[in-house]
């Protein structure tokens, strides 16, 4: 089985039809920029929420494609899940069997108050429910689950659970909070329960630092938002009294590639003093991350080991991780032996996500 660890889907507004009642006064509209159609922007309760990736015709898509010499190419009814049999035929030409749906929406803040909060995850799950359906099995999700209310969030993972969900997408920050705090801990007990992953996808919901590291004077997109964050947690989550606390949770961390693991794991190591730290920490502690087809795999190996990585196309974007043929062109890659493709295209997304 050919796993595609990371993949997103891109929210319409039929995502929202899922809202009932007084829950559809939150229902985000989508409205376009004056000064570049590209451009729309999800707005709630006024105010502009989330995150929306540039809208692209096909032309545009194939010229970028070109420039960044990776292929971004997918049809606008596959991405945004309007056509759920064009994306499961796209996914055969691919050589992918599963794919691991990540939202698009919530690489950002979605809401700053519980109310909108929960009814948007609640209608995100429910119409992730109805594609696993229609999916046939072959498209599983990491769940949205409203952090601002722990009661709610379980409530919405036992749902997602019995409906194809195979892990909890949480940001490295939420708001003023960062993953390692015990505020978090019913949602971990919880995904233990369930065999849900915790899957840390790069994303920012804190406010404060999304303003913090907005580039101003560079071209380098959102490496400090969104990855750096990402990197800091792996660490933060690595070092903290986690693993022994929940040592059957199983952590992704997805879309920051995995060139930094050998640096997270030196510094983990040197913190670490007189205490010891295990030689391959990422297998003792079930962490697991995606690579990306220009990494330095004998370096990475050394550190993460060969049964904790995993590999992901990223399909439905176009920023710097994305490679639609990712899978391809690392099976391609002479460097590695087939029983190491194996684990990271099957054995070990497998594991991760329990499928």
């Amino acid at each position: 089985m050919i796993v595609d660890a990371d993949a997103h889907v891109v929210e319409t507004e039929q995502t929202w039809s899922y809202m009932e009642g007084s829950d559809k006064k939150f229902r985000p509209q989508l409205f376009s920029s004056a000064d570049n159609p590209n451009m729309q922007y999800w707005f709630c309760e006024g105010k502009s929420v989330g995150f929306r990736p540039p809208t692209l015709t096909e032309q545009e898509l194939i010229a970028l494609s070109k420039e960044t010499g990776r292929e971004l190419n997918t049809a606008a009814g596959a991405r945004e899940l309007r056509d759920v049999e064009l994306r499961l035929a796209h996914m055969d030409r691919l050589g992918i069997d599963v794919q691991v749906l990540f939202n698009t929406m919530w690489i950002a803040r979605v809401a700053d108050k519980p109310e909108p909060e929960i009814a948007i995850c609640a209608s995100w799950n429910r119409w992730m429910a109805d594609m696993w359906k229609a999916g046939k099995n072959r498209l599983r999700y990491s769940c949205v689950v409203p952090a601002m209310t722990l009661s709610e969030a379980v409530q919405q993972m036992r749902f997602a659970k019995e409906h194809g969900a195979v892990a909890v997408s949480l940001r490295p920050f939420e708001n003023d909070r960062h993953l390692v705090d015990p505020y978090f801990y019913p949602i971990y007990e919880e995904a233990i329960r369930l065999d849900l992953a915790i899957a840390v996808h790069i994303a920012n919901g804190s406010p404060a630092l999304m303003e913090q590291f907005k580039p101003r004077y560079d071209k380098m997109g959102g490496f400090a938002q969104f990855r750096v964050p990402t990197v800091i947690t792996c660490l933060s989550v690595m070092m903290s009294e986690l693993p022994k606390t929940f040592p059957k949770l199983r952590w992704s961390f997805v879309e920051a590639s995995a060139q930094w693991v050998p640096w997270v794991v030196k510094e983990a190591t040197r913190r670490s003093g007189s205490k010891g730290f295990p030689k391959l920490p990422f297998k003792d502690f079930n962490i697991y991350v995606t690579t990306e087809t220009n990494d330095d795999f004998d370096f990475v190996l050394r550190y993460a080991g060969e049964d904790n990585l995993v590999i992901g196309t990223d399909y439905g974007h176009t920023d710097a991780s994305s490679e639609v043929d990712a899978i391809d062109i690392f099976r391609a890659n002479q460097e590695l032996t087939d029983p190491v493709k194996k684990k990271i295209l099957d054995d070990n997304p497998r594991r991760l996500y329990g499928i």
